[in-house]
C-alpha cells in the first residue's frame, strides 16, 4: 500500500460506515432531508407562495407543492435570470447547468453552494466505499481517468454555465488533482473524437488504475486505445487498470463488449448521477441494484408510472414504495427544485435495505400500435438473445415502421451495430422477438393477431451510432443514445449506415 492509499484508508472506512448507517435508516434520513429543505426555503419566493410555514409532514408537503415539469418551473428560473434573489432557494445559484430538454430545448438547472458539494462529495464517497470494501485502496496511488464534458464555462444572464461534469472539474479538491486525468488543457478540447485521441496519447505515459464515465464513451475510449496502440486488449496498454466506474445507461447490453475489450479481470461498479441530484450508486453486487442516496440534499418522491400522466397522480415517499413496481422519479433538492419531474423511471429490487434499478425514461417508449414497450423491456430482450447466441453489440435503437415499402403489415425495426456478429443471425432475431413477446403481452397480442409482423433487424456498419451522434451534435460528454422512440427521426438518420445485405 502506497502513502496516498494509507492516508485515505481511515477516511474511506468512516465513509463506508456512514453509508451503511444511511442504508439502514434510509426513511429517517429522507424525513430529515424533507424537513431541512422546507426549513431553509421557507422565506423564499417559492416558499411563501406555497405556504411552507404550514408544512410539517409529508401529507402537507404534497398538498402545498404540486408536481412540475421544467417548463412549469422555468418562470421561477426566469425571475432569477432577471436578478431576483431568494426565489427558489436562499440567495442566488452559483452556476446553471445546461442540459437537454425533451420539449423545451436546453434546460438550465440551478446549482447552489449547498447542492454543489453533494455532487462532488457523493462521487468521491462512493469510490471510497467501493475501494474500501473490495480492498482496492491502491487505486489512489495511481492516475485516474475521468471522461467528462469540457470544463470551459459559458454565461447565461450573468451566471456561469456549463455541463455538470465540466463544472465539477472546478471544485475537485487539490489532493485529487495529482491523480486526475486528463489534464485541464486536454479536457478543454471540444471535439470529442479529437479529445479521445489526445487522452490516449497522454494516458499511455501514465500508470492508470481507474476509468470513469458514461458507458458508451468508455467503450469508445477503449476501442481507440486498443487500435492506436495496436494491442489486443486494454490491459496490455493499461496493466494497472483495476476499476471501471460507469453510469448513464443500462450497463448490461454493453458488459460483454467491455469485458472483451479489457481482456482480463477488473472491478466495475455503477453510479447514477443526474443534473438534479446524485440519485444512487452500486454499494454491493450489481445483481442487488443501486443504493438510494438518501442523505445528499435530495428528497425523493415516487409516482406509479401508470398514473404519471394523470392530473392527480399518487405520490409516495420512500416508506410507501413496493417491490417490482415501475415509478417515475420526483426530485426536491437544495438547489430549489420542487416536485420536479425529471423523466427517469426506477424499480425497487429490495426494501430492507432500499435498492433499485434504473429502468428508463418516461418519454422514451414505443407505443405506435398500443404496445407501450419501455427501454428496460427491449434491453432485457436483447440480453436474452445475447445469452443464447454469442455476439457483441456496440449499440442499438428501435423504431416503428408504420408504412413498409411492401405495403404489408407494419413492424418494429431494430437497428443494431454489432462489434461481433451472431453466428446465426436468423436464430438471434427469432429469440429476440420471442423474448420481447414473453416480456410484453401487448406486443405478443399484436404479433399473434397479425396486427404487426415480428421485428425486422437492420445491421449497421461499425461506427454508425457515433457518426449519427456526431451529426446531431451529441457526441461525447453526458449525451446518451436513445434506445427507442415512437418516431423515425433516429431511424431515418441510420438508414444510410446499413450494412450491405442487412
Amino acid at each position: 500500500m502506497g502513502i496516498r492509499s494509507a492516508v485515505i484508508k481511515p477516511f474511506a472506512k468512516r465513509v463506508s460506515n456512514q453509508i451503511d448507517r444511511e442504508m439502514k435508516n434510509a426513511v429517517d434520513y429522507q424525513n430529515k432531508t424533507r424537513e431541512y429543505l422546507i426549513r431553509f426555503a421557507r422565506k423564499t419566493v417559492f416558499g411563501k407562495e406555497h405556504h411552507f410555514d404550514q408544512i410539517s409532514n409529508y401529507k402537507e408537503f404534497k398538498q402545498h407543492i404540486p408536481l412540475r415539469n421544467y417548463e412549469e418551473i422555468f418562470p421561477y428560473v426566469d425571475r432569477i435570470f432577471k436578478g431576483e434573489t431568494d426565489v427558489l432557494w436562499p440567495g442566488k445559484p452559483l452556476y446553471f447547468v445546461g442540459t437537454s430538454g425533451t420539449t423545451s430545448g436546453v434546460k438550465y438547472i440551478p446549482l447552489t453552494k449547498e447542492s454543489l458539494p453533494y455532487h462532488m462529495n457523493t462521487a468521491r464517497n462512493v469510490i471510497f466505499n467501493y475501494a474500501y470494501k473490495q480492498g482496492l485502496l491502491s487505486i489512489f496511488d495511481h492516475k485516474m481517468l475521468f471522461l467528462s464534458g469540457t470544463p470551459k464555462l459559458g454565461e447565461i444572464h450573468g451566471f456561469k454555465s456549463g455541463r455538470l461534469s465540466g463544472i465539477i472539474n472546478h471544485v475537485i479538491p487539490r489532493w485529487l488533482q495529482w491523480n486526475k486525468l486528463p489534464s485541464y488543457q486536454i479536457n478543454c478540447i471540444e471535439d470529442w473524437e479529437q479529445k479521445i485521441r489526445a487522452i490516449v496519447q497522454e494516458i499511455s505515459q501514465q500508470k492508470t488504475s481507474l476509468i470513469s464515465g458514461i458507458t458508451p464513451w468508455i467503450l469508445m475510449f477503449m476501442e481507440y486505445l486498443v487500435d492506436q496502440n495496436q494491442e489486443k486488449t486494454v490491459l496490455q496498454s493499461l496493466p494497472d487498470l483495476q476499476l471501471v466506474v460507469h453510469g448513464g445507461v443500462n450497463y448490461t447490453p454493453y458488459e460483454k463488449r467491455l469485458r472483451s475489450l479489457v481482456g482480463g479481470d477488473f472491478h466495475s461498479f455503477e453510479t447514477y448521477p443526474t443534473t438534479e441530484g446524485f440519485v444512487g450508486f452500486q454499494e454491493g453486487s450489481i445483481e442487488q441494484g443501486l443504493a438510494l442516496n438518501v442523505n445528499a440534499g435530495v428528497f425523493f418522491e415516487f409516482v406509479p408510472i401508470s398514473e404519471y400522466h394523470s392530473s392527480h397522480p399518487t405520490r409516495l415517499d420512500l416508506s410507501m414504495v413496493d417491490l417490482d413496481q415501475e415509478y417515475a422519479l420526483i426530485i426536491n433538492n437544495n438547489a430549489g427544485l420542487w416536485g420536479s419531474k425529471i423523466g427517469d423511471t426506477i424499480r425497487f429490487t429490495s426494501i430492507n435495505p432500499y435498492r433499485f434499478v434504473f429502468t428508463g425514461r418516461t418519454e422514451h417508449f414505443l407505443s405506435a400500435f398500443g404496445e407501450h414497450i419501455i427501454a428496460r423491456e427491449v434491453e432485457k430482450a436483447i440480453q436474452v438473445a445475447m445469452n443464447h447466441v454469442s455476439c457483441e453489440i456496440n449499440e442499438f435503437t428501435v423504431a416503428p415502421q408504420i408504412n413498409p415499402a411492401d405495403q404489408k403489415a407494419p413492424y418494429h425495426e431494430w437497428f443494431i451495430e454489432f462489434a461481433k456478429e451472431p453466428e446465426d443471425l436468423n436464430r438471434f432475431v427469432g429469440i429476440l422477438d420471442q423474448a420481447l413477446q414473453d416480456i410484453n403481452f401487448h406486443y405478443k397480442d399484436l404479433v399473434s393477431g397479425q396486427i404487426i409482423r415480428p421485428l425486422r433487424l437492420r445491421r449497421l456498419k461499425l461506427g454508425a451510432f457515433r457518426r449519427m451522434m456526431k451529426e446531431r451534435g451529441k457526441l461525447g460528454g453526458q449525451n446518451k443514445p436513445i434506445r427507442l422512440s415512437n418516431n423515425r427521426k433516429i431511424a431515418d438518420m441510420l438508414v444510410t449506415e446499413l450494412h450491405d445485405g442487412s
